[in-house]
């Protein structure tokens, strides 16, 4: 058994190098959160990181100024949109853009493809938010970047390990979880694979917390449980409406999670209900 699992380490460790060599996700991505992330930092420096991409920023301001943030004048600059909306929603919409550059190449495979799962993302990630701002936590915007990025360890294999995830992808079936059936193939999961990144690079705590733990908040004692609980949830929420990673309904019901955050039957319709009309605000995001 110990043999097994350092094969499965091996694996883990060479592919983990692999994406380090040919640096998946885009650069201004990863910049972008370490800079608001740093209690050090502030809208100066985070408007500076992004007029480093004049595309991104665009994108951006776009986003800011369409209907869904309702705001009487438009705005024209980097420095206006973060007063206005603060520095966590711009980086939100700064790494949502930032990241959608890696789906724009389509290749559906069996259920699977680049367009849904991306979908799936967002989803959660606006899911995940409204869970909190619900519950009236306060950090309701890193749920929002914790459920943007927690299946990114998708993202990876899908990029990484093409060959091998396609084949995976081509027998997929409802028998068994995803994480099992990666686990089968690879030695490990896209929620292992997904937090030894965000560990390398720095992602903020609350997200590397639920990229690791969103398929079992239950066992999870850290102290962003909140984030961790909220994006299970939004997972669970968005793949029982049909918009999930894989194509395939294939996430376990979570009572546990659900009663920790005091949810009970009625509370997830009201808010699966609540999830249409934040979808529907919400749309550039999806094309950002």
């Amino acid at each position: 058994m110990h043999g097994v699992k350092s094969q499965d380490a091996a694996a883990l460790d060479a592919v983990v190098r692999d994406i380090h060599e040919i640096s998946t996700l885009p650069h201004i991505a990863i910049r972008v959160m370490e800079v608001a992330n740093d209690p050090n930092s502030g809208a100066v420096d985070l408007k500076e990181v992004m007029e480093s991409d004049p595309a991104l920023s665009a994108r951006v301001l776009r986003v800011v100024n369409s209907s869904a943030y309702g705001l009487r004048e438009r705005v024209t600059n980097l420095q206006y949109a973060i007063a206005y909306l603060g520095i966590k929603q711009i980086r939100n919409l700064a790494v949502t853009a930032a990241v959608s550059e890696v789906f724009h190449d389509d290749e559906p495979i069996g259920s699977y493809s680049r367009s849904g799962l991306w979908r799936h993302l967002v989803s959660v990630g606006i899911c995940a938010r409204l869970i909190g701002l619900r519950l009236s936590f306060g950090n309701f915007e890193d749920m929002f970047l914790a459920g943007l990025l927690h299946d990114v360890g998708i993202v990876l294999e899908d990029q990484c390990l093409h060959p091998r995830f396609a084949e995976m992808m081509a027998g997929l079936d409802d028998r068994a979880p995803l994480c099992a059936v990666e686990r089968e193939h690879f030695g490990f999961d896209h929620a292992q694979l997904g937090h030894r990144i965000g560990q390398d690079w720095h992602f903020p705590p609350t997200v590397q917390a639920a990229i690791r733990h969103h398929h079992a908040a239950a066992g999870y004692r850290g102290e962003h449980v909140q984030v961790v609980r909220c994006v299970e949830v939004a997972n669970l929420l968005c793949t029982l409406k049909g918009i999930s990673s894989v194509g395939r309904k294939l996430v376990a019901f979570s009572r546990p999670t659900l009663e920790a955050l005091s949810l009970g039957r009625d509370d997830v319709q009201v808010l699966a209900e609540a999830l249409d009309r934040e979808l529907a605000a919400n749309a550039r995001l999806f094309e950002i």
